[in-house]
């Protein structure tokens, strides 16, 4: 942020609330988003108070009637806006990039829309539009600085996105991200790396790489290898011990991944693969640039080399032309493939995408039966995956939020390194979210593992102080910890969604 942008601060103790939607570019936007309204001076309202000075939304074009919702939650806040002089809306993301000037005129309310290439500028905005009483538009038809320079409120002490890339060079038809997004930019590795290394010296111990297309990471710096010696990289790193990645594409994926995957301690066994359909007439309908057999012989090398792997993906039901025989395809890839966990969309139309137009639009009736089929094969397969942990002892690291239930059930939860959610006994001694524990899996249901035994070891850690320091900081001072690429110097002191937007 610039010297001129932190002059902006507003005064008094004005408070935001972000809401996000969509994808986890948008978590790690809305994290950015934070961390700039804090550094103008702003402090997070207090949870379920609906009190907020400033309300923005960070937006998805994806995702089914977004801007319906989206429309319908500017209309809850309308009349609480005008009852409570200087209250102020903001709405950014994927949507605010495509509609623009349409959201000011449908939601006049709104005090400023920003897009996708420029969310840096929201404070300016939001100073802008108080000082000349107007609406502020300003959508950036490219990026303007790599949004990891941005100031972070992470909302992870123990785990953090880390963005590699921003952007898209794929075109497929049901797709409107790359439109929005624009073309894939990287950065470079030597600052991948230093924010991954600075993130480790303030206690974070698990990372995820993030990207639209995260394994095509290198053709925009002119090297093919470059996400597996990135990968390898990682390995490297002193204190950092789980490394993971979303969303890669099977047209990028190559052999040098997998063997990065399997020759890196740090690199969890688990993998992302977005299927979309498993029809090659489909795939081709979709610009989707492999095939079935290309697909499961991903699959297939990924668990010769890593036999523990966990592997999820993302599937399309009812595509535009998509028969019977077509989706059969489908239901045979899931059989074979055997995925830990499927995310399943129904097909619908997105306006500005080539598949809105296509023929063939199937009903529907015919897509809600397609889809309650495969997730009754999807939730039957990862059932029986699971049953093949019972039994085995793993290593958990400790989740915050992630157990509805384990207030009333005295459990706690973690993920295992191949990112299966477990629930298990609360120990005797305390243990925090980022500490370590080691559990024998009991119990399997479709969706997670129960270890009901006692927790065989408990090993604190640097991540679960981190956690402690955070929380104490928290409570004695209500204002948001500042994350993300410290300045020179040491270190300030010092999180997941959907899988993907269904579009990788």
């Amino acid at each position: 942020m610039s010297s001129i942008d932190r002059s902006l601060s507003v005064g008094g103790t004005r408070t935001y609330e972000v809401r996000t939607y969509g994808c986890q570019m948008n978590v790690h936007d809305s994290e950015r988003l934070s961390g700039l309204l804090e550094d103008a001076g702003y402090v997070r309202a207090p949870e379920g108070a609906d009190e907020a000075d400033v309300v923005v939304f960070n937006t998805c074009a994806v995702r089914e009637n977004a801007d319906n919702k989206l429309y319908g939650n500017l209309g809850h806040l309308a009349p609480k806006k005008a009852s409570r002089p200087g209250m102020q809306i903001a709405v950014g993301g994927c949507l605010a990039q495509k509609d623009r000037d349409t959201i000011v005129k449908r939601a006049p309310w709104v005090d400023v829309v920003f897009g996708t290439h420029n969310i840096g500028k929201l404070p300016v905005l939001l100073e802008r539009a108080r000082v000349q009483d107007e609406a502020q538009v300003e959508i950036a038809e490219s990026l303007e600085a790599f949004p990891s320079t941005l100031p972070t409120r992470r909302e992870s002490a123990y785990a953090a996105w880390v963005s590699i890339s921003v952007g898209c060079n794929n075109t497929c038809t049901f797709c409107i991200v790359p439109a929005l997004r624009g073309k894939e930019k990287d950065r470079r590795p030597g600052d991948i790396l230093a924010e991954i290394e600075a993130l480790v010296a303030e206690g974070v111990s698990e990372i995820t790489l993030l990207g639209q297309n995260v394994n095509a990471y290198g053709s925009d710096i002119g090297d093919r290898e470059a996400f597996s010696k990135l990968l390898r990289a990682c390995g490297r790193i002193d204190g950092l011990e789980r490394v993971r990645f979303t969303s890669p594409h099977p047209r990028d994926f190559t052999d040098d991944v997998i063997a990065a995957m399997a020759e890196t301690p740090n690199v969890m066994p688990q993998l992302h693969m977005p299927l979309q359909s498993g029809s090659d007439p489909v795939l081709k309908a979709m610009r989707r640039s492999y095939r079935q057999e290309r697909f499961l012989g991903i699959i297939e090398k990924v668990r010769a080399a890593i036999p523990h792997a966990a592997i999820s993906t993302d599937i399309i039901v009812g595509f535009p032309g998509e028969t019977e025989e077509d989706f059969e395809q489908t239901l045979h890839v899931v059989r074979e493939a055997r995925f830990a966990q499927a995310f399943t969309f129904q097909y619908s139309k997105r306006p500005g995408t080539p598949a809105a137009e296509m023929d063939g639009q199937i009903p529907k009736k015919v897509v809600q039966e397609r889809y309650e089929r495969l997730v009754a094969l999807q939730e039957e397969i990862s059932w029986e995956e699971n049953k093949k942990q019972v039994g085995r002892t793993l290593e958990l690291m400790v989740a915050e939020g992630e157990g509805r239930k384990d207030d009333t059930t005295h459990r706690l939860s973690g993920r295992a390194p191949d990112n299966r959610l477990v629930h298990f006994t609360k120990p005797d001694q305390e243990v925090r979210p980022g500490d370590v524990v080691t559990v024998e899996i009991t119990y399997a249901a479709p969706h997670h593992l129960l270890a009901e035994g006692a927790v065989l070891d408990v090993r604190r850690t640097r991540a679960g102080d981190a956690w402690e320091k955070r929380n104490a900081a928290e409570k004695a001072k209500p204002v948001g910890v500042m994350l993300g690429l410290p300045k020179i110097g040491a270190p300030e002191p010092l999180q997941a969604v959907t899988s993907g937007c269904g579009c990788d």
